[in-house]
């Protein structure tokens, strides 16, 4: 974890989110400002999305306190308290869930002073104490003794496992209008993955980004976007097999396309659910090794070995990366930088994809199963080797994990020098 500002608590938390919480959540109560702007982020205003956050986080009371309006103290227990006007990563909402006793500040400018209390989790008794600091204007001088005070990256790791990659927490103390476009933009640059193939990680931001603003302003549910997904998987399934190859790689462009943006699109709006998280997943999972299969279909027999390959091949990657999962914790593409530059091309559904499209513009859709078969064998092989790397290193007593995980690296014995001691060198 990355070392706490002076005088703060060390990280409290992980920035995995739990399935549930641990124990039931406290009352939480949203401080409204005095003055603030009527501004939306994503078609969401900054109290709706702190609501729908907290819910996630398994709050179920939540109530609203105006600028004047006296709290009703509850007799005992502890409730959480936030600006209702400030734009909160939800990992922050979850951590400070768990850390009773802990006020929680914006950073100051330039990586300075802190800046002003936005939210606490604390004891009944102690509650009047932080919402005055909270309602305090500016820094608010010096905040309540006895809470621990602390900065987004003092509450959260940097590192997301879910989306496998370093994103320090954010947190907007206030939103302003001219400050919506930026706000909005970094929001949507949090909830890309860290590891991906190359088209969702440079061809398709631009417009799935303008797509998300669109569906977000009109309140389409993610789980409508997946849906249409769906739809044109089968039909990119049906042109395959016709051996109506150009609509088909359409179909499943279009497919890919909207793969990306719904993800964006739940993450963004804090829409998810476990439904569409489920189908999203499935559909991820089940539907490229039938596409291929199809595509191989609809060329005739003459291409069987290239389809085999390509559909057995696909079962066989994903068992080696599912063995690395299994034996150490975390996704084979994030072990090494090596690993992850791999993943932008590695024979997934996009890459493989951009194979078929070749071939087809070329008028030889063969060659472009031919190309993506030998590069499945490619890509078989390198795996291969690396999950054979990975665990003769764990059978020599190091320990494996992932290069960009923000925690100490462990350390490895080194062959012994001529006076006989060991050296040791950071993994």
């Amino acid at each position: 974890m990355p070392p706490a500002r002076p005088g703060a608590a060390p990280p409290v938390t992980s920035s995995a989110a739990p399935a549930s919480p641990p124990c039931a959540a406290p009352p939480a109560w949203l401080v409204a400002p005095s003055r603030s702007e009527a501004v939306e982020l994503w078609g969401l205003s900054p109290e709706e999305r702190l609501r729908r956050s907290l819910r996630q986080a398994g709050v179920t009371r939540i109530e609203r306190l105006g600028p004047e309006e006296r709290l009703p103290l509850p007799a005992g227990g502890s409730l959480l308290l936030f600006r209702s006007d400030a734009v909160y990563d939800d990992r922050l909402v979850r951590a400070l869930r768990d850390a009773p006793g802990s006020l929680l500040v914006a950073p100051g400018p330039g990586g300075g002073a802190p800046g002003p209390a936005v939210a606490a989790h604390v004891a009944s008794e102690r509650a009047l104490e932080a919402l005055a600091a909270l309602r305090a204007p500016g820094s608010g001088g010096a905040p309540p003794k006895g809470l621990r005070v602390l900065a987004p990256r003092d509450l959260v790791s940097s590192y997301q496992a879910e989306l496998r990659k370093l994103e320090p927490p954010f947190l907007f103390p206030q939103v302003h209008r001219d400050d919506a476009r930026r706000i909005e933009d970094h929001l949507f640059a949090a909830s890309y993955k860290g590891l991906t193939d190359l088209v969702t990680r440079w061809v398709w931001p631009r417009p799935a980004a303008a797509l998300v603003r669109a569906l977000a302003r009109r309140r389409v549910h993610p789980n409508a976007v997946t849906l249409a997904s769906l739809l044109l998987t089968l039909l990119a399934l049906a042109l395959f097999l016709a051996g109506d190859r150009g609509l088909g790689l359409l179909a499943a462009w279009l497919m890919t396309f909207l793969d990306t943006v719904d993800g964006k699109l739940a993450r963004c709006t804090l829409t998810s659910s476990r439904f569409g998280h489920a189908l999203d997943k499935s559909l991820d999972l089940l539907h490229p090794p039938f596409w291929w299969w199809a595509f191989g279909a609809g060329l005739g027999p003459g291409t069987g070995w290239a389809t085999a390959i390509a559909v057995g091949g696909y079962f066989a990657g994903r068992i080696l990366e599912g063995l690395f999962l299994w034996r150490f914790g975390f996704e084979i593409f994030s072990w090494r930088p090596v690993d992850a530059l791999f993943r932008t091309v590695v024979a997934r559904r996009n890459p493989n994809l951009l194979l078929l499209s070749v071939g087809a513009l070329g008028g030889r859709a063969d060659l472009g199963l031919v190309m993506l078969a030998l590069w499945t064998l490619g890509c078989l092989g390198f795996h291969g080797l690396r999950v054979g790397w990975a665990l003769t290193l764990h059978a020599r007593g190091e320990v494996i994990v992932p290069w960009d995980e923000d925690a100490p690296r462990p350390r490895r014995p080194m062959p012994r020098a001529p006076d006989g001691r060991r050296k040791e060198q950071a993994a």
